[in-house]
C-alpha cells in the first residue's frame, strides 16, 4: 500500500470526518494492508453510520470470513442483502447473496 495514498486519506478524513467515501477508502486500505483492526474500525463506523452504503458489507462479511467468524459474516451479508434490496441495487444484491450462500454452504454446482 502505497503510504502516499494513506496520508491523503487520513488528510481527507480531518476535513470530511463523516464522508462515507473516504471511511470505505481508509477501511479498504487497512484492510489490504492485513491491519484488521482499522479495517473492523472503519468498516463498523460505515455500518453504525451510514448504514445505505452497500459495499460495505460484501467487504466487512470477507473480512469475518478470512477471520474465520462465518456466523459474523453471514450476518452481515443478510444486512447487505436487505440494504441492496431496498436501495434496488440488484448488482449488489447478487454479489452478496453470492457471498451468502458460499459462507452458508448454500453454493450449488451446476452438473
Amino acid at each position: 500500500m502505497s503510504s502516499t495514498r494513506l496520508v491523503k486519506l487520513l488528510e481527507f478524513l480531518e476535513s470530511e470526518p463523516n464522508d462515507p467515501f473516504i471511511l470505505y477508502a481508509l477501511a479498504t486500505e487497512y484492510n489490504n494492508q492485513n491491519d484488521k483492526e482499522k479495517a473492523y474500525s472503519f468498516y463498523l463506523q460505515l455500518t453504525d453510520k451510514h448504514p445505505d452504503y452497500v459495499g460495505t458489507y460484501y467487504h466487512l462479511g470477507k473480512l469475518y470470513e478470512k477471520d474465520g467468524q462465518k456466523e459474523k459474516a453471514i450476518e452481515v451479508y443478510q444486512k447487505g442483502m436487505v440494504t441492496a434490496r431496498n436501495k434496488r441495487d440488484m448488482h449488489a444484491f447478487s454479489e452478496l447473496q453470492g457471498a451468502y450462500n458460499t459462507a452458508a454452504g448454500l453454493d450449488y454446482e451446476d452438473d
